[in-house]
């Protein structure tokens, strides 16, 4: 997993491991290019969603977020202001 930190208390895993350069130079055609693992529940191109579709499900759950926020706000003590209609009419 990413840490920001130190680098020497990673551990080796699945997806993280360290190679000598030494090493991966030596390789017949040896290659420094990161490769991503595959997703194999995408390998059916024609499933994907169109761009359209994710933007409106982007936005869709955008506004529900907000209309909750807003709720919360005005559910605070001492928030008797309309900041939360605000939010929810612009």
């Amino acid at each position: 997993a990413y840490s920001p930190g130190d680098r020497s208390p990673r551990a080796e895993s699945e997806r993280f491991r360290c190679f000598a350069y030494d090493e991966s130079i030596a390789r017949d055609k040896a290659n420094l290019d990161i490769t991503w693992l595959r997703d194999e529940s995408l390998d059916d191109a024609a499933s994907l969603l169109s761009q359209g579709v994710l933007d409106a499900e982007i936005v869709e759950e955008l506004e529900a977020a907000l209309a909750q926020t807003a709720e919360s706000a005005a559910s605070l003590p001492g928030e008797g202001d309309d900041s939360a209609e605000t939010l929810l009419d612009s």
